[in-house]
């Protein structure tokens, strides 16, 4: 995916971009969500990234995941589908993005918490109280399965 961004930032510059993307929301035993705190400053967020070329929604998350936390899950249900205006993000490069989000419902099963994404400064469990604000704005009872 990289590359495919470079060479359309290339054609475009940091102007606006739809970019269709999927978001993880992983809970531990004791129903604490899982966040990645990025290494460049940003807010934190869910393990989350753009879908690439050729890849369905379901094998993003998969891939996304394992970058970002190390940790190898399965997809167990859509939980929506989110964008418009409040998920539009500038990064610091000045890059525009517009998210479409397919926020799934990830169960673990293996993984080391070994990420290989150079993003991720840390991870970490999180409850509704003592949790971070995000980078995007997922509704609380979501992310906690509070309908």
């Amino acid at each position: 995916m990289a590359s495919y961004l470079i060479d359309l930032r290339k054609l475009i510059g940091n102007r606006l971009i739809l970019l269709p993307a999927v978001a993880a929301v992983i809970h531990d035993e004791a129903g604490r969500l899982l966040l990645q705190e990025k290494s460049s400053g940003e807010a934190w967020s869910l393990p989350a990234g753009a879908i690439e070329p050729g890849e369905t929604p379901r094998e993003a998350i998969i891939r996304e995941v394992m970058e970002e936390t190390g940790l190898v899950v399965t997809s167990t249900s859509i939980l929506g589908v989110f964008g418009g205006r409040e998920f539009r993000y500038v990064y610091p490069n000045g890059d525009q993005v517009e998210y479409v989000v397919t926020l799934f419902k990830c169960q673990i099963g293996d993984g080391n918490g070994v990420w290989t994404d150079s993003e991720t400064k840390s991870i970490r469990y999180f409850t509704p109280d003592d949790m971070p604000p995000l980078a995007l704005p997922y509704p609380t009872s979501t992310l906690f399965g509070r309908d």
